[in-house]
């Protein structure tokens, strides 16, 4: 697997691992995992449900800790941050974006969108707003409240909230997930852009080639571990890619189950 040049990372993790539970009920959701992620790239992490990806893009933003390995984002070590360093991080220099909305539905669309700069106290930047706003096309949706606007547009309010503090890194978990493909399209034609037109970097989990092909680079994961990548992706190529793992995967499972059976697999 290519690394990329170590002046281009904005976030890496060197032998990450992630275990649940202790002793025979112990699950390893990431197994030693090294990664670097490109700064003013949008990287997509695909696998077979717990394969780890989920765990990682959670690892590498702190919202998880994990049991071994270290991270480090835009230069700061998340993995040894205390706590309250570690909210503050979390609050000023990265971004989120999930398959729930997450808004609060008493606020308007702008309200919800400087909301992380009003928690902070720190002043809007209007021109920035302004930009993010006529990159995710709310302009006229601003004195909106959530329940008035559709998924898609709830979803755009949530990007630009992630983008308006000028995150180091946004991360983004199955972001349309709960959309319609053509909400879906605008979620993600507004990340590519934010990345295009804005410097943006940004990381995002996906199960879906389409929303994958919108990427930089791939990478695909299977039992906690890296297991191939795919640069300049295409939604035929990502499939190709997918279904290939897939059968490596229960290949590797048959042959476990034959093992532990005393049978030989041919």
């Amino acid at each position: 697997m290519n690394t990329p040049d170590p002046a281009t990372v904005i976030a890496s993790a060197r032998g990450l691992v992630k275990t649940y539970g202790r002793g025979d009920t112990a699950v390893h959701a990431l197994a030693g995992i090294d990664v670097d992620f490109e700064r003013g790239k949008l990287t997509a992490t695909m696998g077979p449900s717990g394969s780890g990806k989920s765990t990682l893009m959670h690892c590498m933003a702190g919202l998880d800790r994990p049991t071994d390995g270290t991270v480090v984002v835009d230069g700061e070590a998340v993995s040894a941050m205390p706590e309250r360093r570690l909210t503050k991080l979390r609050r000023d220099r990265l971004g989120f974006v999930f398959q729930a909305f997450n808004l609060v539905p008493t606020l308007t669309a702008l309200e919800n969108i400087t909301l992380p700069l009003d928690i902070a106290r720190r002043p809007v930047d209007r021109d920035h707003l302004d930009a993010v706003v006529r990159a995710v096309g709310l302009q006229d949706r601003l004195s909106h409240k959530p329940g008035e606007l559709s998924g898609g547009q709830q979803q755009r309010v949530a990007c630009a909230r992630a983008l308006v503090t000028r995150p180091a890194v946004v991360f983004a978990d199955e972001p349309t997930g709960n959309l319609d493909s053509t909400s879906a399209r605008d979620v993600l034609g507004f990340l590519r852009r934010s990345v295009d037109e804005l410097g943006q970097s940004v990381v995002m989990v996906t199960h879906d080639p389409t929303a994958a092909s919108y990427a930089d680079r791939v990478l695909f994961l299977a039992d906690g571990r890296i297991v191939d990548e795919l640069r300049e992706p295409t939604p035929e190529r990502v499939l190709e890619r997918l279904g290939a793992l897939t059968r490596r995967v229960e290949d590797a499972a048959q042959q476990t189950v034959a093992a532990s059976a005393g049978l030989e697999v041919r």
